[in-house]
């Protein structure tokens, strides 16, 4: 047990060491007081200089700030002085233009006073001299004015007659030269052999017993081919032959070329005609294309559209008269662009337009109405040209002429189709038929003479004037035309053109 010195002693020198820590830390937080008293006072002497320094700097900067801003607006004092001393000058010469101006209306003003005064003395002047020669030769000025006029025009009208009619001779006489040049030159540099070809619409079997095996049992195989192709088989006494009738010659054509296969193929029956009859037609449909790029390209025609060369290859197994329309649109192409370049035409546009002028033929069957009008709807359908549609459209002179190109087309055609050897007609039936046709147009009163010219595809009719006159003329057409319709049968379509010529005849003595 502890005795109560001891822990005396130990409180004692517990307090001491306390009082001692106490000291300690009481030296130590004087000495840090100290230390950063010294530090504030350095840093503060530090920032005092900076500020110094910097106030030193801002006025140097304010100095030089001033001295830039008062030469500028020394500059710009100057140049408003010398902007201000061209508006001066400005002004002084406007007012100087001015003055000027001023001056010169004055003298107008007075230049017009003068004129003034003149054409009233030089008015008054006429009127003395007019009523000085009207009483001189007892005629008003209005009766010896309207005297003077008729004169002139009596004698400009007369001179005027005489250099028309003398132009017209002139112009008529090199026109004659110039056209039949021109179609000269066509004809010699076209010169193209024309085989007359036919759609073949007979075929010719190896024996009679072949039409046996085309009818079929009870028929079916005749049927089958009928309904297949569209057209109809003709098997009759006629030994060793079949006849295709039909008004499509395409549809002719596949039967034909189905017929032939099926025949050298010896199988015949309904399944075996409708495979051999697509094949026919793909065969034909390929055959139509490729003629039709090849014309084309014969007549120097790229970039037709696609719709167009299928129909312009169907005219493959189009004729008329013998004559194979391809062939005819493509030399009516040729001649056209001759005549083109002879005359200053667009040869494009020629060209063109002969190559589609009978594109209508390729549908007339389908689609009723000339072929002419048919084949300008398939080109305006197919955005061509508006020369190209108006050829095409004015080739039979059913439309007017819209651009010299079309009469262009038009004399191709006619020279194309009426020159030797290019139609096949024969001779006998075709002056027969030009014979009726002027017969039909004579048979009616008032008529002196008729004629048939292009081929029979236009009659032309002169009438006596003092029986016909305008109204009847037209009435007349019309009733050709009907007896016509009626009694004549005849290809494509024929014009009708009245004519009444009137006359006034006079002798100079």
């Amino acid at each position: 047990m502890e005795t109560p010195v001891a822990v005396a002693i130990a409180l004692v020198a517990l307090v001491a060491g306390v009082i001692a820590g106490m000291l300690v830390r009481s030296m130590w937080a004087s000495q840090g007081m100290k230390s950063a008293s010294v530090e504030a006072r350095r840093i503060e002497a530090e920032a005092r200089a900076r500020q110094k320094d910097l106030i030193l700097e801002a006025k140097e900067e304010k100095i030089r700030l001033l001295r830039e801003a008062e030469e500028e607006a020394r500059s710009r004092r100057s140049e408003l002085q010398a902007f201000e001393r061209r508006l001066l000058q400005r002004d002084e010469q406007l007012d100087q233009r001015t003055d000027m101006l001023e001056q010169r209306d004055r003298k107008l003003l007075e230049r017009e006073r003068d004129l003034d005064r003149t054409r009233e003395e030089l008015a008054k002047a006429h009127q003395d001299h007019v009523a000085a020669l009207e009483l001189v030769s007892s005629l008003s000025a209005e009766d010896a004015k309207a005297m003077l006029l008729e004169e002139v025009r009596e004698e400009a009208e007369h001179d005027a007659v005489k250099l028309a009619r003398a132009i017209e001779r002139k112009a008529r006489e090199e026109a004659h030269e110039k056209a039949r040049d021109v179609i000269v030159t066509a004809i010699q540099r076209v010169a193209a052999d024309h085989t007359a070809e036919h759609t073949v619409s007979v075929i010719h079997l190896p024996s009679d017993e072949m039409k046996g095996r085309i009818i079929g049992r009870e028929g079916r195989n005749i049927r089958a081919l009928e309904q297949a192709t569209g057209v109809d088989l003709i098997i009759d006494d006629t030994p060793e032959t079949v006849i295709v009738s039909g008004f499509d010659p395409v549809r002719r054509e596949v039967a034909r070329l189905s017929l032939t296969k099926l025949i050298s193929d010896g199988r015949i029956h309904p399944g075996r005609i409708e495979e051999v009859v697509a094949k026919a037609r793909a065969e034909v449909d390929l055959v139509i294309r490729q003629a039709g790029e090849q014309a084309a390209y014969d007549a120097g025609v790229p970039g037709l559209p696609p719709e167009i060369i299928k129909l312009l290859g169907r005219l493959k197994y189009r004729t008329s008269y013998g004559q194979n329309v391809l062939n005819h649109v493509v030399e009516t192409s040729r001649l056209a662009a001759v005549i083109a370049a002879e005359v200053g035409a667009d040869i494009t546009i020629a060209k063109m337009g002969g190559l589609l002028h009978d594109i209508g033929k390729a549908v007339d069957h389908e689609v009723e109405g000339p072929h002419a009008a048919i084949g300008a709807q398939i080109a305006q359908r197919h955005n061509l040209p508006f020369k190209v549609i108006n050829g095409i459209a004015a080739h039979h002179q059913e439309v007017d002429y819209a651009c010299v190109e079309a009469p262009i087309v038009q004399i191709a055609d006619a020279i194309s189709a009426s020159r030797p050897g290019a139609r096949g007609e024969a001779m006998d039936t075709y002056v027969k038929r030009l014979e009726d046709l002027q017969a039909i147009a004579e048979s009616f009163s008032g008529v002196e003479k008729s004629f048939a010219v292009q081929a029979g595809r236009e009659v032309r009719i002169l009438v006596r004037p003092e029986e016909i006159d305008d109204l009847t003329a037209t009435r007349l057409a019309r009733d050709i035309v009907r007896k016509i319709e009626e009694q004549l049968t005849y290809p494509g379509q024929i014009k009708v053109t009245v004519i009444r010529e009137t006359r006034a005849v006079e002798y100079a003595k």
